[in-house]
């Protein structure tokens, strides 16, 4: 049977054909593609560098003596001098202010992730009256400026016999955490599987125990990333315990590092200052350091399904 297709020319006879290049095509889109990620890193590498030569510079001014800070800002240390951090911790009594953070940026810590985890889950897992209107409302508490909160807070406070203590000082700090927690925490809640919280109800377990032991551990990334995010804002707190915290004994680093600045009066202690600054800042870069993966793992959590 014969058929009608035109045998192929031989080799020799074939025309090359160029290719056509598109306007606006591939390479034009590459090329646009390549003059932004250079323009994005420069960008990322100067703000890199802005935010970390403070850093070394305060790290390398605490091991100075005060003549070379102030002779020679830029130059290396000649010697290491511990003796700027063991004069910042006794003599400036930054022991004892570190030790009272970590009392009370730990107690408000677990009970703001504890509390917040709670009302976040029941937020985002139940339907109920007024669902909206609390969630809404805890929205609504992180528009509120902490600022005009200070006097009335100050008032209740000292009528309920809290002022100046540690353990009011954890309250106010929960209280001031509570709504970013519970509003990040309520969007990660949303995005876990109900079928697991249902299983674990046909099994028998209660809402309880469904929270505590299921559905709580699914959600460790979220809670370590928020958990991060509190930890930094409490640390690094100054008006409320200015404000709710003037007795002595009980200061916190933040405190201790402005008494320290101010009280040295003419002495011109800047090396035990730098020290004292840094010894503020190596738990926040430790703590980031060690969980930096889980925090990009909660903040990415909901972003695919």
């Amino acid at each position: 049977m014969k058929t009608t297709d035109t045998p192929p020319a031989p080799a020799a006879d074939r025309v090359p054909v160029s290719p056509v290049t598109v306007p606006g095509g591939k390479k034009e889109k590459s090329s646009e593609g390549s003059v932004l990620n250079v323009f994005s890193h420069g960008v990322l590498i100067i703000w890199a560098i802005l935010v970390v030569m403070p850093l070394l510079w305060a790290v390398m001014a605490s091991f100075k003596s005060d003549d070379s800070i102030l002779s020679t800002p830029w130059a290396l240390p000649d010697k290491l001098h511990f003796e700027n951090w063991s004069r910042a911790w006794s003599q400036a009594h930054m022991s004892d202010y570190f030790f009272n953070t970590i009392i009370v940026v730990g107690g408000s810590l677990i009970g703001t992730l504890l509390l917040g985890s709670m009302a976040a889950y029941v937020l985002a897992r139940f339907d109920f009256p007024g669902n909206r209107f609390f969630y809404y409302l805890f929205i609504g508490g992180m528009s509120f400026p902490i600022i005009l909160a200070l006097v009335p807070l100050f008032f209740v406070m000292n009528n309920m016999g809290l002022l100046n203590t540690v353990h009011g000082l954890i309250l106010v700090y929960i209280a001031y955490s509570l709504p970013f927690t519970v509003f990040f925490l309520t969007s990660f809640f949303r995005t876990l599987p109900s079928s697991v919280a249902e299983a674990a109800m046909l099994d028998g377990a209660s809402h309880t125990r469904t929270f505590f032991q299921v559905m709580l551990p699914m959600a460790k990334p979220g809670l370590i990333s928020v958990g991060i995010f509190n930890f930094l804002g409490q640390w690094n707190q100054y008006m409320l315990p200015t404000v709710l915290n003037t007795e002595p004994d009980h200061r916190v680093l933040s405190q201790g590092l402005v008494e320290l600045a101010t009280s040295q009066g003419y002495k011109g202690d800047w090396s035990g200052l730098f020290a004292g600054l840094v010894m503020a800042m190596l738990p926040v870069l430790a703590a980031y350091i060690i969980f930096q993966r889980q925090v990009v793992a909660g903040l990415t959590a909901g972003a695919v399904k």
